[in-house]
Parts: C-alpha cells; structure tokens; sequence
C-alpha cells in the first residue's frame, strides 16, 4: 500500500517514541490529518515549548522551568530526607501519592555494564556532594525493582554506608488488589520480607 510521503514521515516520527508501535503512530497521524489547523498548531507550539523552556534542575535533575526546581525551592519540604531515584518520571509517580514530603535526587539510570552504563554515567558524583549538607539524615533508595535497579541499589547502599546516614529502600510487595494466586515467587517473596508489624 502506497502512503502520502507527509503521512509516511509523521508515522516514522511518531513510532520512534516510547510505547508507541506502527499502528499508535498510524492511528495518531490519521488524527491529526482530521484535526483542525488549530489543534495541530497547539501541539506544535506545545511540543516546542517543552524543548525550549524545560532543563534538568542543577540542585536535583529533576525537570524544572527555572535552574531549580519547584520541589528543591520549597520550605514546606523535609530537607533532611533524599529519595534516590532512576528518572524523573519516577518523582511525578511519588509525588501522586501525596505520601513523601522529603527531597529527590534523579541519578539518570541505572548500572547497566551492556547499555555502558557505569558509575560515571550516572548523577552519583553530584549526590554525593549533596550529601556533604549536614541536614541530610536518610536516603531513600526508590529504583525500579529489576535487576539493574538491585544492581544500583546494593551500589549506592555500600557507597553510601560509611557517610552514617540511614539508608532505606522502598517496601516492594503486593499490590492493593492484588490476588496471591496470580502474583510471581519474586514479588510474593518481597512482600513476606517486607511484611510489617500491626
């Protein structure tokens, strides 16, 4: 089937990104073909000042409008907490659940010797000198509980371990609703290891 070169390019573009397959991306281009000028137009100017007025923040790497973010400016916020995490994603996941109230700090990844990820790739240099802040008391450890987010756990644990702080990781386990019957040995694991007292 021959596709208008327009249509063909929008499709390409589309499925370069995150979960969308060639299908998504035909869908999504056909949409916009029956859209209005307009509603393309605010995409456009959406997607360009994203590029344009977004960084990292300098204090966390957290995705800020300013140098510093919204979330490391606040005084309502406990400084004397750092949750540890992959990407700063992973902060807009946290901050639905209104339960953390401390500080972030986005490394950017995880230890993954086959991707070249090492140390050095990663935002470790800059928690550590954060670190150096005598307010800081407890570190949370908030990575994906995949092997490379283990991997980087235990890492930054042992790194971390002589500067005396309490290092902590977040409980991994069942989730609400969850039926044990259907979850996997791995999971069903953590949340014995997990459990908690009542």
């Amino acid at each position: 089937m021959l596709i208008a070169e327009p249509l063909q390019a929008a499709i390409d573009e589309l499925s370069k990104l995150p979960s969308i397959g060639r299908k998504t991306a035909q869908r999504l281009a056909l949409h916009l073909v029956k859209s209005s000028p307009e509603v393309v137009e605010n995409l456009v100017n959406a997607l360009t000042t994203l590029k344009e007025k977004l960084r990292l923040c300098s204090v966390c790497y957290n995705i800020s409008v300013e140098d510093t973010c919204d979330i490391c400016r606040s005084e309502k916020r406990d400084k004397s907490i750092i949750c540890v995490v992959e990407e700063a994603s992973d902060i807009i996941a946290i901050e639905r659940t209104n339960e953390y109230n401390g500080l972030y700090h986005v490394i950017g990844g995880v230890l993954s010797p086959l991707s070249g990820m090492d140390a050095d790739s990663l935002k470790i240099k800059e928690l550590l000198i954060r670190l150096q802040n005598d307010e800081i008391k407890e570190i949370i450890l908030a990575l994906n509980p995949d092997t490379e987010g283990e991997a980087t756990s235990l890492y930054l644990a042992k790194i971390l371990k002589p500067l005396s702080l309490k290092i902590t990781r977040i409980a991994r386990g069942l989730p609400i609703g969850g039926d044990l019957e259907f979850a996997d040995e791995a999971t069903i694991g953590r949340a014995v290891i997990g459990r908690i007292t009542l």
